[in-house]
């Protein structure tokens, strides 16, 4: 199952319901926003673990984190520590305030969602890409826990998906290049 099928499923679709009630937007539009969110984290995702160590960062991350709690608890999302947390997560992700804020702005262009109420899901919808990745890399058979072994297959279809156009993942790609250059 991909991450964004993992996220909309959680909890029988909890995780969707209580992202939306902690931003005020129905569930038609909490998943809009998620699908147009997700491939930007992935890129960035990608993008740090085609980096020296950042696989490595990435698995101690995954392993160590409590990521998964987001997950398997949805309810968690309304909590303060959980916006904390997926503060960190996207400094570790993007690196930049300025690469969430244009996420968001591109999000919003192609949701109608006003940029402020997906610049405070950002760091939500962080913490449960990395509680469904945690939660992949530790089903992960034993000596096989690697970006190939689940992550890729994971991460993939939002970045497939997300080639064919001006998509939200190509221009954090694009941001991220720029930064970092």
């Amino acid at each position: 199952m991909d991450l964004l099928q993992t996220i909309l499923n959680a909890q029988d679709g909890a995780a969707v319901q209580h992202l939306g009630d902690r931003v005020g937007l129905n569930q038609t539009q909490t998943v809009a926003a998620v699908e147009q969110l997700l491939p930007a984290l992935a890129a960035g995702v990608t993008h740090n673990t085609n980096q020296p160590g950042g696989l490595d960062a990435l698995l101690a991350a995954l392993a160590g984190g409590g990521h998964q709690q987001y997950i398997d608890d949805p309810s968690r999302l309304k909590a303060d520590e959980t916006l904390q947390d997926g503060n960190g997560i996207l400094g570790h992700i993007f690196g930049s305030k300025d690469v969430s804020r244009q996420v968001a702005a591109q999000a919003s262009a192609n949701t109608g969602i006003s940029p402020d109420i997906l610049k405070q899901m950002l760091p939500l919808v962080a913490t449960l890409a990395m509680g469904a990745m945690a939660r992949r890399h530790a089903s992960a058979p034993a000596g096989a826990q690697t970006a190939d072994a689940g992550l890729g297959g994971m991460l993939g279809p939002l970045l497939d998906s997300s080639r064919s156009g001006g998509s939200v993942a190509n221009d954090v790609m694009g941001m991220l290049g720029r930064l970092l250059r």
